[in-house]
């Protein structure tokens, strides 16, 4: 709106002046002890401050934005906070590239990106606003990591990693893509290194379990990923006993199979060539052989090693194992197709009964000897393995049994002969947190050659990191805080002696696992969090985010509320009471990328339409988890509507109000329209309550211009229904109109904090229905009937009026189907 053209809808001039009272008023402001309110806390997954804001915010943030402000409006204490992700590789890799320090890079994007959300209308509480890279922050991440340090779920081992060339670190299971570093694309080598993990296999069972309460509210497809990410198999550790050769003493080898049952096939042994246990078992002969296949198998990806279609090598280990079901000695091999992580890093091979076995089997002339029969033809013949159910054979005092019982029995006579045992394996892995770059969490371990590892006291907390500013800190392949000398030599607080700080920094996913509970008390002294603080939000109500954080960040911050849960600092064992995933905004059918030019800025999209235009396309244009192709949108039209919308409040705030209860046909409708919005709204299907409330819009104008006019009650209680529901996608118009009806917003009355329309039940009973009567498929005839009549007084009006009989002229009927009150279909002979 602007002075000198009162009838303009002028989307620059209400934005500037809203964005200047919003931040005056400051209306979005948590209450905390909710003042007899019901709570919600609304979270959208904190951002990344690698740059502007981008249309993937866009929608991200329009949607948990709608869902924060329904819920204000309803009456609810609302807590919708913002904060920033601000540790981790991207901005340390940008920072590199600028020669800039990743501490003036993060910062300056933040207040970039908080310039933007303010700009975008977003209704956050800014009081709470945390970054995970300051001092303040990261002191209780430390001291989170030194809690589950007592409690033997942090810990440090030697192990094969992954390990991204590019960016000079290693990266947990979850962080590794097709075989591809999820940073930035490079293929995954493995190298063995002393690392930090978390155990998170020590809580795989109660991350399925406690899964079961969460289905319906969250995504299916997101407990499908962490299930299978989780990976629970049920079998046998079977243990096979590597005969003593060329000085090398007897060893006993236990395996994981989920096939017991084919025990009395397994005709070698196979260890994964980059394990320890390879290099334990060789025996000297075989030694230069072996070593020579290592390097080999080094230079290779996972993904390449466990390929289908790769011909499969090994070498031979110079031993024998005993087979424990039948005492056969069986040939044991170091080869690429077994993962040093998987299990112990050894398999016994059933060439018959699985396909990489057998491809192994016949590459090295190894005997396939088929236990399952399930009527097909001899694997061994055919060179394709059997997997499916069949009878066991050739499997001694076990032939003819099914897969069930024999699984039942070979694992039970195991157990009685100390042999083997029942067994439960996860594919999930314990969780590598350890990271050789600069721009993260310290981690509060300092290494003393006198008393091992000791944990920096809490009173010396945070270990802030040094500074560095003006050095490299370019990727060598160690953490560049290993050359802070100054910072690395500390006195050991055990003993005194001299000691050495950890020079490796926390996975920034440790940083996201807990942000959420800091938001409760953002300021708090005494811990990470508040107690009463999280009692009175937690847990989080709505969540909303990519789906693309699945198996990593969700699955994370399930594992840490669990373990708070057991140390008894909160009450609840899951974070996230209800989740939903945005889908992805496209152009052109692809995903934007530079390199397609194909890319999108919001900011130039912010600029030639508005926020408001903006906000409303990217939720009219489908379901929030469905991608949307910018391309085929039209902030254009979103802007047409919503000039729409301001003309009808500022003729109905110029008209001032007549007395009366106003026109009925107008308070009906209105009315409907508001009940369908609600129960649209509280369902995520923003798109549709859009259509609704241009549908409201058309109904509102056409009652202006040719009905009771702008100053019946009616048309003003729609006018103002339609600013409130507007501005959960459209703030800016919404508050807008809501002063354009009169309401003081300057004052503090602002749309946002208004009381959601509710629709008199009464005013929702239909007087009549139309009811439509088919001849043949084909509508013949269209009645006005009571929407509660029943199938007989209905069936007998369609068939007695005129236009149906004339129709129907003498032919039989065969059937009528009829579905009160709106339809009749009458099918004849």
């Amino acid at each position: 709106m602007t002075d000198e053209d009162p009838q303009h809808y002028d989307w620059r001039a209400i934005q500037e002046r809203w964005l200047g009272v919003w931040d005056k008023l400051d209306p979005y402001r948590a209450g905390g002890a909710h003042e007899g309110k019901p709570k919600k806390y609304i979270l959208d997954m904190f951002p990344y401050p690698s740059g502007d804001l981008h249309m993937g915010h866009a929608e991200a943030f329009a949607i948990g934005d709608a869902i924060a402000r329904y819920w204000m409006l309803r009456g609810h204490d609302v807590l919708h906070p913002i904060g920033w992700d601000s540790f981790g590789l991207p901005a340390e890799n940008a920072a590199i590239r600028r020669d800039e320090h990743p501490a003036d890079y993060t910062y300056a994007n933040i207040e970039t990106q908080a310039q933007s959300f303010k700009r975008y209308a977003v209704s956050f509480d800014w009081s709470r606003r945390l970054h995970t890279s300051d001092p303040g922050y990261y002191r209780w991440t430390q001291w989170l990591f030194l809690r589950f340090y007592e409690r033997g779920l942090a810990y440090r081992k030697a192990s094969p990693v992954n390990w991204c060339p590019v960016d000079q670190t290693v990266l947990a299971n979850e962080q590794v893509v097709a075989g591809r570093c999820e940073r930035c694309g490079t293929e995954v080598t493995k190298r063995n290194l002393t690392q930090w993990f978390f155990k998170i296999t020590e809580y795989a069972d109660r991350l399925l379990a406690d899964m079961e309460p969460l289905e319906g509210s969250w995504p299916a497809r997101v407990l499908l990923m962490q299930r299978n990410w989780i990976g629970r198999s049920t079998g046998a550790e079977v243990d096979f006993v590597v005969e003593a050769a060329a000085g090398r003493p007897e060893a006993r080898v236990t395996v994981f199979t989920t096939r017991p049952d084919t025990l009395y096939g397994a005709t070698f042994f196979v260890v994964a060539a980059d394990s320890p246990l390879a290099e334990t078992l060789v025996v000297p002969e075989q030694r230069a052989a072996f070593e020579a296949y290592l390097q080999q198998v080094r230079r290779l990806t996972d993904i390449e090693r466990q390929s289908t279609d790769r011909e499969k090598t090994g070498v031979f280990l110079g031993r024998h194992a005993v087979n424990p079901v039948n005492s056969e000695r069986i040939g044991v091999w170091a080869a690429d197709y077994v993962l040093a992580d998987y299990g112990t890093g050894a398999i016994m091979a059933v060439p018959a009964h699985d396909q990489r076995d057998l491809d192994f089997a016949r590459a090295f002339g190894l005997p396939v000897r088929m236990v399952v029969d399930t009527g097909g033809p001899d694997p061994a013949e055919v060179g394709v393995a059997t997997t499916s159910d069949g009878v066991l054979v050739n499997s001694g005092p076990y032939d003819g049994l099914g897969k069930d019982a024999a699984i039942e029995r070979i694992t039970a006579d195991l157990a009685a002969r100390g042999g083997g045992k029942a067994a439960v394996n996860y594919r999930l892995r314990d969780w590598l947190l350890s990271r050789q770059r600069f721009w993260g969490a310290p981690i509060p371990i300092v290494h003393c050659a006198q008393c091992g590892e000791v944990a920096v006291p809490d009173d010396e907390l945070p270990v802030v990191l040094p500074d560095l500013r003006g050095q490299d800190l370019a990727p060598r392949g160690v953490s560049p805080l290993a050359s802070a000398t100054g910072w690395v030599n500390v006195t050991c607080s055990r003993c005194g002696g001299p000691g050495t700080r950890d020079t490796d920094t926390m996975d920034t996913f440790v940083d996201s696992s807990w942000y959420f509970l800091r938001y409760c008390s953002p300021s708090y002294e005494g811990g990470p969090f508040d107690p009463d603080a999280v009692r009175a939000w937690m847990p989080v109500d709505n969540y909303v985010g990519g789906v693309e954080h699945a198996i990593l960040h969700l699955l994370y911050s399930r594992f840490f509320t669990k373990v708070l849960h057991d140390m008894g600092m909160v009450d609840f064992v899951e974070p996230f009471t209800a989740q939903l995933n945005q889908g992805q905004v496209i152009n052109q059918g692809k995903s934007m990328s530079k390199s397609l030019g194909n890319g999108v800025d919001l900011g130039v999209e912010l600029d030639a339409h508005g926020v408001d235009a903006i906000r409303l396309t990217v939720l009219f244009a489908g379901p929030p988890e469905d991608d949307k192709d910018w391309s085929d949108l039209s902030p254009t039209g979103s802007g047409k509507f919503l000039a729409r919308a301001w003309r009808v409040w500022s003729d109905v705030g110029s008209a001032g109000a007549a007395a009366g209860p106003g026109d009925d046909v107008v308070r009906r409708a209105v009315a409907r329209l508001v009940h369908e919005v609600t129960g649209l709204v509280e369902g995520f299907r923003f798109n549709v309550a859009i259509a609704r409330l241009m549908e409201l819009t058309s109904l509102l104008r056409r009652a202006i211009d040719a009905g009771p006019g702008p100053a019946d009650p009616a048309v003003r209680e729609g006018a103002e229904s339609l600013a409130i529901m507007l501005s959960l996608f459209a703030p800016y118009a919404g508050e807008d109109g809501w002063a354009l009806l009169g309401r003081d917003v300057e004052g503090g009355d602002v749309v946002g904090r208004a009381t959601w329309p509710v629709a008199d039940p009464e005013l929702l009973v239909e007087d009549a229905v139309t009811c439509v009567v088919q001849v043949s498929g084909k509508v013949r005839a269209r009645l006005s009937v009571p929407p509660g009549i029943d199938e007989g007084a209905l069936r007998d009006l369609a068939l007695a009026d005129g236009a149906v009989r004339r129709w129907l002229a003498d032919r039989e009927i065969r059937t009528v189907i009829v579905r009160p009150p709106r339809l009749v279909n009458i099918v004849p002979a």
